[in-house]
């Protein structure tokens, strides 16, 4: 049997690509804070005792100013922070950098649980299986407060915040059970909204996910979302198509030009006339309380998985000849 003394680590493991580089960093960091901290300790010990008064009538000697120390004491402490910020920048942009192809799953964290959905449409509550091995995004949000998703072994946290997406990614590199956290205060059981994180090799994978009932793919659900809502009345005839439509240029009638990712597709839905699309007319209704945090991430998907049927037409979002309203 383990014991206590075994199971104890002073640091969590070390599992996904992301962690030798923050560890990396971190050990630099501590070694020489410590190395700093106890070089002034000495400096200090030793002005105290060379320094000291050995008589109450003893006069101090005039001192004098010692440039080149004062230039050093200046320049080796600034060379170092400057060594810190652009290593810890370095794995800051790193770790923004999304890897091309990563699975995308959905989170969403209310109190006081983690609500996972898989692209197959399977759905966990404060568990979460991923293959080893494998780029992963978790596109984040929240229904209620500020959480904040925590995998300690992947070195990953990402505030994760109502009425806007998040998203953060990892590899994992070492099968196995990690522990999953809210590491941001929300509420009276905050304490409890912790989980699990699997990590399965490739074949144990698959067969989790043959071994789990497949709901409808976050896309399906929300091309059903859209048909139910009629949205298909006006969009592609009377408003903006959707082929394309996600991460490409939309100009507003206001002149300004934004990005079509989660953030915008999710503020159309929710509070339609923040931005409208030069061209059309502000009348969509907005979907607020009528769609969960759930559908709104479906129909998302849906949008997200229109592709433009030609790559070389001019942007979707281009209004017709005539004068067209908006969504």
């Amino acid at each position: 049997m383990q014991s206590a003394l075994d199971a104890f680590r002073l640091f969590p493991p070390s599992a996904s690509t992301a962690a030798p580089r923050v560890d990396h960093l971190f050990m630099f960091e501590l070694i020489v804070s410590l190395a700093m901290t106890a070089f002034i300790f000495c400096l200090i010990v030793y002005a105290a005792w060379r320094y000291r008064r050995r008589s109450p009538d003893e006069v101090p000697p005039p001192t004098r100013t010692h440039t080149w120390l004062e230039i050093t004491w200046s320049i080796v402490p600034l060379l170092v922070m400057v060594v810190m910020f652009v290593w810890g920048a370095s794995v800051f942009v790193w770790a923004k950098r999304l890897p091309a192809n990563a699975m995308e799953i959905h989170v969403i964290g209310k109190q006081w649980m983690w609500k996972i959905q898989h692209p197959e449409g399977i759905r966990e509550i404060d568990e979460l299986h991923v293959p080893v091995g494998e780029p992963v995004k978790l596109v984040m949000t929240s229904v209620d407060v500020i959480h904040d998703f925590s995998i300690p072994a992947f070195r990953i946290k990402q505030d994760v915040v109502p009425g806007s997406y998040s998203s953060e990614w990892f590899v994992a590199t070492e099968p196995g059970e990690y522990h999953l956290f809210c590491s941001q205060y929300c509420g009276t059981n905050h304490a409890k909204m912790v989980g699990r994180v699997v990590v399965l090799n490739a074949a144990d994978y698959q067969r989790w996910l043959e071994g789990h009932a497949v709901g409808q793919p976050p896309a399906a659900s929300g091309s059903r979302i859209f048909n139910t809502y009629g949205c298909a009345v006006c969009h592609g005839q009377r408003a903006p198509a959707m082929a394309g439509l996600y991460m490409s240029q939309v100009k507003l009638d206001d002149g300004r030009t934004v990005v079509a990712d989660e953030d915008y597709l999710r503020e159309s839905l929710i509070f339609p006339q923040a931005k409208i699309v030069a061209g059309y007319q502000s009348i969509m209704p907005s979907y607020r309380g009528q769609l969960t945090e759930d559908q709104l991430q479906d129909l998302i998907e849906f949008i997200k998985s229109q592709a433009s049927p030609n790559q070389n037409e001019s942007l979707p979002n281009q209004p017709p000849a005539r004068e067209d309203i908006r969504r």
